[in-house]
């Protein structure tokens, strides 16, 4: 069994980025030289971002398909090369140690996550494996990258001369990258592959689009109301309160997986009290995950929720995700980090929220 690795960006793809331009810190790409611009770009304009700061993990065995299904909330065996799938991985208690998503290519199975998660869920799942036929593995060698394009996705069709999904979580194989259509704006994709493969793609594209940072990337994914656990989030939340089962996330009628009891008596007994909900704070520089805030309703040290992730917003502040409790979600006021922190209003999701209770 191969040891896993810390992460950080590996050296030709930094020094690719690094050419192009990009600044980086924290083992991603921050921003390209004009960070104001970029986000202004990016609810308008044909973007491209580096999203290394997901690690990409595989696995493949004959046990490979069994055990995933043991471990995660969704129905693995509706992954498959031609369509992908947000899951959970959680903990006995039912709580979420990381939000995926998976899909499959060829014989393997992938599985993409903040790097800052990566040593602690690989660890923690290879624990599981026993006698199972399963090899679980951070893949390297492979860049991964978004791209959106509010007039449907034009550049990146001509560029891999192939038809794009058209459904959200639909996938295509086209010489050797993998595509993948996610939530979030008229046209929006994350690509996987070899580094030469990204690296070719990303000069034919960069002829039409602007190159934005990491953040730019998550405004948009939180626009779409798609969540992510962080290292502060780890453990904190049971998938519904993140909307999995919104997102079809998580299953119902696959059977027994690592803290399915706990989630499936949440569903049908009704108990969740929370959900997560999408805020604006007038907040210039966005407030780290676990942030606590504060209803007008509850006095003292009794927070309403937590942010589970947050970005600059181009209408100035910052736009967050947050799980509260239904009542914080409905009205009144809510500020952040305490009851005389800067204020937050509430912004619509784009997709239905149950706030009755599953």
């Amino acid at each position: 069994m191969s040891e896993i690795p810390t992460y950080t960006m590996p050296p030709e793809w930094c020094a690719f980025m690094t050419a192009l331009g990009a600044l980086i810190s924290a083992d991603r790409v921050q921003h390209f030289g004009n960070p104001t611009q970029e986000i202004q770009i990016a609810t308008s304009g044909e973007i491209i971002a580096d999203l290394s700061h997901f690690a990409l993990v595989s696995a493949q065995g004959d046990d490979a398909e069994k055990f995933l299904q043991g471990q995660f909330t969704s129905d693995i065996r509706e992954v498959s090369n031609g369509f992908s799938q947000l899951s959970a991985y959680c903990s006995p208690k039912g709580r979420a140690l990381a939000v995926t998503r998976f899909f499959r290519r060829d014989e393997r199975y992938y599985f993409n996550l903040p790097a800052s998660l990566l040593e602690s869920t690989l660890s923690r799942l290879r624990k599981y494996i026993m006698m199972s036929k399963v090899t679980l593995e951070a893949v390297n060698g492979w860049a991964h990258i978004g791209y959106a394009d509010p007039r449907g996705g034009g550049h990146l069709r001509d560029a891999l001369n192939t038809d794009l999904p058209a459904a959200v979580n639909g996938v295509i194989h086209s010489a050797g990258i993998t595509v993948i259509r996610v939530a979030g704006g008229p046209a929006r994709f994350e690509l996987c592959g070899e580094f030469a493969l990204l690296q070719s793609l990303w000069r034919k594209l960069h002829v039409h689009t602007a190159p934005v940072g990491a953040g730019p990337w998550e405004y948009l994914d939180i626009q779409a109301g798609l969540p992510c656990v962080y290292p502060e989030t780890s453990d904190a939340f049971v998938p519904q309160m993140l909307n999995l089962d919104l997102l079809d996330g998580i299953s119902f009628k696959k059977g027994c997986y690592t803290g399915q009891e706990v989630v499936a008596r949440m569903h049908y007994l009704g108990k969740l009290k929370r959900r997560m909900f999408r805020l604006h704070c007038e907040r210039d520089t966005p407030p780290p995950p676990a942030t606590p805030l504060f209803h007008s309703a509850l006095r003292g040290d009794e927070s309403a929720g937590g942010v589970v992730r947050a970005q600059t917003s181009p209408d100035g502040g910052s736009e967050l995700l947050a799980v509260l409790h239904l009542d914080a979600g409905a009205e009144g006021e809510l500020r952040l980090g305490g009851h005389d922190g800067p204020l937050c209003r509430r912004l619509p999701l784009p997709y239905a929220l149950d706030t009755g209770g599953d």
